[in-house]
């Protein structure tokens, strides 16, 4: 027996909203709000996915958007956040950055500022009865106009340091190039915003570089073809930007053929920050907890290396300084304890 993972203290730093809801949860809301799921996200759920081609990608937009479309009422909003926030009090989690894109879901609950403000609360009410600190990353769609992006990073300055911790960019990177955001990064990163867009998951080298060079991040979503570059490799470990890594979404979209072949290894081994993900849970199954379970037993990370990985997670947050140094500390203590006999 090993140190238990659940008792690990951790940031997760990768966390999508639509994607952060239960499996019963989403039964259950589409049954009460009249919305029919596709068998995909019912009985063979997981569902079985490859977003490698344009295709595979649509079908998994889709289903991501019919997830979405059950969340038609505030209490929904409330429950979910409240319900991601107990899993990740349940994965040993202190502090959850989650991504959301408020004109998903604008048009239901009075467009971007009131939709915005709903989220903000309902992370306010999971945050005061989990204990799990929250910070909302607003994230734009790659897909949609640089002009839109824009806009949601005016919305996001208006509520820096009220919930809001940073600037993603999210969807397809094949297209929409990092470097057509620069305008919308720059105004989040003068309010003192992270800077956290997705970049080389389905493309390769080139849209981590643009993540690096026209973005300014200060995390990258995924990362995982870096490796590709080892140039790439050696910049991000020297300029310490930490690669937010999924391995269970990188098999379920197709961007690896096995888990065993998520370059987490690799990564970490080179002195790459790494903050474990889980992307979409809803849409990919297992969560935090699974993900440093398969750090452990597919990698073979000892829990020297899992404390390290944990370290990295809230070093690489927006907590606050007292949670970080609080969550730190947890850590060494974690290590310090003996190993469970048997």
């Amino acid at each position: 027996m090993r140190r238990p993972i659940t008792q690990l203290p951790k940031a997760h730093l990768h966390l999508h909203f639509t994607g952060s809801m239960r499996h019963p949860t989403l039964v259950e809301t589409a049954a009460a709000r009249g919305v029919h799921l596709p068998q995909a996200l019912v009985d063979e759920w997981p569902p079985k996915l490859r977003a490698t081609d344009e295709r595979g990608w649509f079908r998994f937009q889709r289903l991501y958007d019919i997830a979405r479309s059950v969340l038609g009422e505030p209490d929904d909003l409330y429950r979910l956040l409240l319900e991601a926030a107990e899993d990740e009090r349940s994965a040993g989690s202190r502090w959850l950055e989650i991504q959301v894109d408020p004109s998903g879901y604008a048009a239901r609950f009075g467009g971007l500022t009131a939709t915005l403000e709903l989220v903000l609360d309902a992370a306010r009410v999971a945050e005061e009865t989990t204990g799990v600190g929250i910070g909302l990353v607003v994230a734009a769609n790659r897909t949609r106009h640089p002009l839109d992006a824009k806009a949601l990073a005016r919305l996001a300055v208006q509520y820096a340091g009220r919930g809001v911790v940073g600037f993603g960019l999210n969807n397809d990177e094949r297209r929409g190039r990092a470097l057509e955001f620069e305008g919308a990064f720059r105004i989040a990163r003068r309010a003192g915003l992270l800077s956290v867009p997705h970049g080389g998951e389905l493309a390769g080298p080139r849209s981590v570089h643009e993540c690096l060079d026209m973005l300014e991040a200060h995390r990258i979503g995924h990362g995982v073809r870096a490796v590709e570059d080892p140039y790439l490799v050696e910049r991000l470990a020297t300029q310490e930007v930490t690669l937010e890594v999924c391995p269970s979404s990188n098999v379920g979209l197709g961007v690896v053929e096995d888990v065993s072949r998520v370059p987490l290894r690799h990564l970490f081994d080179a002195g790459v920050p790494v903050a474990l993900g889980t992307d979409d849970p809803l849409l990919f199954g297992p969560r935090l907890a699974e993900q440093y379970q398969i750090a452990r037993d597919v990698f073979a990370f000892s829990d020297h290396e899992l404390a390290e990985l944990a370290r990295m997670s809230i070093r690489a947050s927006a907590a606050p300084e007292s949670l970080k140094k609080e969550m730190l500390v947890g850590v060494d203590a974690w290590l310090a304890a003996p190993e469970p006999a048997g």
